[in-house]
């Protein structure tokens, strides 16, 4: 595989503004000589993580949140971003406790994603949680969020689910099913 330099950045320019997001516009000459404006969301650099629950009893935990984007209520992982100071690891453990009320003593890392490259430099790291032991945080969502047991031995039936749409979440139960067929979790569970 060949590597290619990377464009050089003539110019970048903050286009819009939010609470929220940034949109840059980057003017670009590639190595070709040709060049071509892009725009972005501004890196933060702030990442996410994401984990899949999985409980002693074979479950997987799942969350259903409102999803602004969609306006609808969606199906998914917990998931949330890495507060200054934190780990990926330390960030996934205090996520759990505060979207499903969990902490893990086990967390095994499956990748890191990033959605779509092309707008967004925001990495996403996902892993399995495991040995969960009760514990709840307060965390920052406006309502109390609903969780879902589902048997992992029933997980491949999620891709099906209407509500269970999300890529990433998507992503993580696939990685999930790729390594338990691989690689026993907790000796209670047994693998697909």
């Amino acid at each position: 595989m060949t590597s290619k330099q990377n464009p050089e950045i003539l110019n970048i320019t903050t286009v819009a503004q939010s609470r929220l997001f940034t949109v840059e516009s980057l003017d670009l000459r590639f190595s070709n000589g040709e060049q071509r404006t892009y725009e972005r969301m501004r890196p933060s650099g702030r990442h996410a993580v994401m984990m899949v629950p999985v409980t002693a009893q074979g479950d997987i935990l799942l969350v259903r949140e409102f999803a602004a984007g969609t306006q609808r209520y969606e199906l998914g992982f917990p998931k949330g971003l890495i507060d200054p100071g934190e780990n990926a690891e330390e960030a996934a453990v205090r996520e759990l406790k505060e979207e499903v009320g969990f902490g893990a003593n086990q967390l095994i890392h499956l990748k890191d994603l990033v959605l779509a490259p092309s707008y967004f430099s925001g990495q996403m790291s996902l892993f399995i949680a495991q040995d969960l032991y009760p514990e709840q945080l307060v965390g920052d969502e406006p309502e109390p969020l609903e969780v879902i047991r589902w048997p992992l031995s029933q997980a491949e039936e999620l891709l099906t689910h209407l509500d269970f749409c999300e890529a990433r979440s998507v992503a993580a139960l696939l990685l999930t099913l790729n390594y338990v067929k691989q690689h026993p979790l907790l000796p209670e569970v047994t693998p697909l």
